[in-house]
């Protein structure tokens, strides 16, 4: 996979503006619509058991996120993913703060075993302790620990038969075959609350466009870690500001400037 071809894949996602339905969590609702409709894509977020399926038969991609769990959205999720299961659209789960609590962990074995999913995106911890792993974690934020993030991404990627991506200074992105890893993105991401909801919710905009979900991964880290980059190279250690100038990247960044950003990591 070149850089080139991850690169241009923003240029479909603007040209096209698929719909991408968000069953995400309350915290970061308002964020991720924008930061998708910056990127190019168009949000939707449907929470109701009532049109769940419906909506989720309509779009071209289904972002399942645990943020903020209730029994209602438990349900939702699950007439989600197996309506986007019928048709063969691409399901992404964020199991955020798995670990924290035993129900936040049966949930997302629960989604994993029920639908099949196409993408996991996680934290180090969170992707661990869905798949069995003791990793620490605090509140919904991995705690760093010495594990070995590529045989975590490549084991849980054939423990669940999808693609894993595990992000953190290092993003690893696993089949459970190859590997693809890459040091794109800036530490400044982890003070704004909802940039890795975002990006999962992005990378359901990628998939929506991208069949090969391997490229699909690559490309939304590269996009969103050079864009990351270049936010907090304009506005320095401010929060409050780079959260803005991040929207503002999604919009403006080109396919040039990623080629030109992407920092691949050997295995």
């Amino acid at each position: 996979m070149d850089k080139k071809h991850a690169a241009e894949l923003i240029t479909k996602v603007r040209e096209t503006s698929p719909l991408v339905h968000n069953i995400t969590n309350t915290v970061v609702t308002n964020f991720t619509a924008n930061g998708l409709l910056a990127a190019g894509a168009s949000p939707i977020m449907a929470y109701a058991r009532e049109e769940a399926a419906d909506m989720a038969r309509i779009a071209g991609a289904v972002v399942l996120n645990i943020g903020t769990l209730t029994k209602e959205t438990v349900e939702a999720m699950l007439l989600a993913g197996k309506a986007a299961n019928e048709l063969n659209t691409p399901v992404i789960l964020d199991p955020v703060g798995a670990g924290a609590t035993p129900y936040r962990t049966s949930t997302a074995r629960r989604i994993l075993k029920e639908v099949d999913v196409q993408y996991l995106r996680g934290n180090a911890a969170e992707i661990a302790n869905v798949a069995g792993k003791t990793w620490s974690i605090k509140g919904v934020d991995s705690i760093e620990g010495d594990g070995n993030r590529e045989a975590l991404a490549r084991k849980a990627a054939k423990m669940f038969g999808c693609v894993v991506i595990v992000t953190g200074e290092i993003d690893t992105i696993s089949d459970g075959n190859t590997s693809i890893r890459l040091g794109n993105g800036h530490p400044i991401l982890t003070k704004v609350t909802g940039t890795g909801c975002l990006l999962s919710s992005l990378l359901g905009a990628f998939a929506a466009i991208e069949p090969d979900p391997m490229l699909a991964a690559y490309g939304v880290l590269a996009f969103y870690g050079v864009a990351s980059e270049k936010a907090a190279h304009l506005v320095g250690n401010r929060p409050g500001d780079f959260q803005i100038e991040l929207l503002n990247q999604l919009s403006l960044l080109s396919s040039k400037e990623i080629e030109e950003g992407i920092q691949l990591i050997p295995n």
